[in-house]
């Protein structure tokens, strides 16, 4: 007796694996993006075993709804929860574990009914001459047209729910740009408080910091350059501690530290600078 395996079934045992693989690491690893990836694995594994059983339809959803945009959906909400997001473990709804248990144990049964009838019942053909697509369409259109239109407004109305809860009703009117501007103008005109925006903090050589404060043109420090936090824990420079390096360095030059600058201060040339060979040569 020669044993017959078909492509059907080698695929299905390759596949399993990778998908039963993906399911342990997707409740085993700690890292919710692996989790995630595992998942990847387990629904393209699902997709190829539908494909290979002559299922183009359900291969077309498993990866365009559910590799696709599912997935996507969680990983969506792991960025914006954060990948390094602990969660605690104490039980805030009180029976939560109990029906937890229950739920999995009812699931687990279900599989087990589901895997012996589908064992014991022999399978049916649909006929040479509608495939897979046809006899699905069929049905969805024919005697389950109730229920398909029924969950797709179900899912429209889901839609439009989240989109109001998104976006609730405005309490108060929008202030546009206009009128801050008028508000600006009508407070200065009242008050004397400037409408501009605040002067920046001071950029300079040794000072790149928003503690540091900018100068005004008489070379005061313009207080509102520096937030007032900032200003209530560190100390704020003075003009004369901003302008000490700077006449540090006048100083030096002054002093006639640099020949360069002698030079030029006498109104002479620049001395030649002499190569390390003449000064060797000079020396021997």
């Amino acid at each position: 007796m020669t044993l017959m395996i078909t492509g059907t079934e080698v695929t299905f045992w390759i596949c399993a694996v990778f998908a039963i693989a993906g399911a342990v690491g997707l409740v085993t690893l700690k890292k919710p993006v692996y989790s995630a990836l595992c998942l990847a694995l387990v629904m393209v594994s699902l997709a190829v075993i539908y494909a290979s059983l002559g299922a183009p339809f359900l291969f077309a959803v498993q990866i365009i709804v559910y590799t696709g945009a599912v997935l996507m959906l969680f990983l969506f909400v792991i960025m914006l929860v954060g990948v390094n997001a602990q969660e605690t473990l104490t039980e805030t709804i009180r029976g939560h574990r109990i029906a937890v248990v229950l739920a999995g144990v009812g699931v687990l049964a279900l599989l087990v009914l589901a895997v012996i009838q589908g064992a014991n019942d022999t399978p049916v053909s649909a006929g040479p001459a509608e495939d897979n697509v046809t006899g699905l369409a069929n049905l969805i259109f024919s005697r389950y047209v109730i229920a398909f239109e029924a969950t797709a407004a179900l899912l429209i109305t889901a839609a439009v729910a989240a989109m109001v809860l998104a976006h609730p009703e405005r309490i108060r009117a929008k202030i546009l740009q206009p009128d801050r501007a008028a508000a600006r103008l009508a407070d200065y005109a009242k008050t004397g408080h400037h409408p501009g925006p605040r002067p920046s903090s001071g950029v300079f050589a040794r000072h790149n910091s928003i503690a540091t404060p900018a100068l005004l043109p008489d070379g005061t420090v313009a207080p509102a350059s520096v937030s007032e936090v900032l200003a209530d824990r560190v100390a704020i420079a003075s003009a004369d501690d901003l302008l000490a390096a700077h006449d540090e360095v006048l100083a030096a030059i002054d002093g006639g530290g640099n020949p360069a600058v002698r030079a030029l201060e006498s109104g002479g040339a620049e001395p030649p600078h002499e190569s390390p060979e003449k000064e060797e040569k000079g020396d021997d």
